[in-house]
């Protein structure tokens, strides 16, 4: 006798009713983030007194019917330049704060410096045409993100995975998971200006974030870890 195909999951019937996944009223939902650190930062927090955001606490508020079970953080460590030469030590606190979240783990790539010549987008009529530029590339948290979104799944570590950022590389990946293990994966845009349809199109829901969830889920001033208290850089 043929064996019944098994019920759709919670996840899936809100997803084919064209429902959030966000406002799930009915079922607790085991949930990963997948946060892209660069784009978060270059998308919503820079340039706002923002930065020191409290990962665990938004992850709530945009799931506050989701039961978080792991929020991974992809990011690389930069490297001080003379016009700004605490950013690495800011980054680093901040990198130390987020630690003390006992849901959080912390995943590199690279961040690569090199000088390169470039086209001068108005050369004039005489002169040069081109110019030396300073370009930093981060390299590595998109696959890194996509690997671990990928091997979670495979290990039924989540019923949905939420993805916060809004680079398009991560479209094969979602789609991966979807079509193939069956799970749910949402996106969260954290762009001010601009969404990748791609990205939107792969996903089984979509929001942007808002400033408002920002600005209530920042860490305390002061935190302490194994090596001591961790404060808040002055310049945030």
């Amino acid at each position: 006798m043929p064996k019944r195909p098994p019920a759709a999951s919670v996840a899936g019937r809100e997803a084919a009713s064209g429902r959030s996944l966000l406002f799930l009223k009915t079922a607790v939902i085991k949930t990963n983030l997948y946060i892209d650190g660069f784009n978060l930062y270059y998308g919503a927090l820079k340039d706002t007194p923002y930065k020191w955001l409290d990962l665990a606490a938004l992850s709530r508020r945009l799931l506050p019917k989701n039961e978080i079970h792991r929020i991974r953080y992809f990011t690389a460590l930069v490297r001080s330049r003379d016009s700004d030469p605490q950013q690495a030590q800011r980054q680093q606190t901040y990198i130390r704060a987020i630690e003390t979240l006992p849901q959080v783990s912390v995943h590199y790539g690279r961040f690569l410096t090199s000088t390169k010549r470039m086209p001068l987008a108005n050369p004039p009529a005489a002169g040069p045409r081109t110019v030396e530029v300073i370009k930093t590339e981060e390299k590595g948290s998109d696959v890194n993100l996509g690997a671990y979104l990928l091997l979670d799944g495979f290990k039924d570590e989540y019923e949905v995975g939420v993805v916060v950022s809004n680079d398009s590389d991560l479209v094969h990946p979602i789609e991966l998971v979807r079509d193939h293990l069956g799970l749910d994966v949402g996106v969260v845009n954290p762009q001010r200006h601009g969404s990748s349809w791609a990205l939107r199109n792969a996903a089984s829901f979509y929001r942007k974030l808002r400033e408002w969830a920002l600005k209530e889920c920042q860490l305390p001033d002061t935190l302490t870890d194994a090596h001591g208290t961790i404060t808040k850089p002055e310049a945030w």
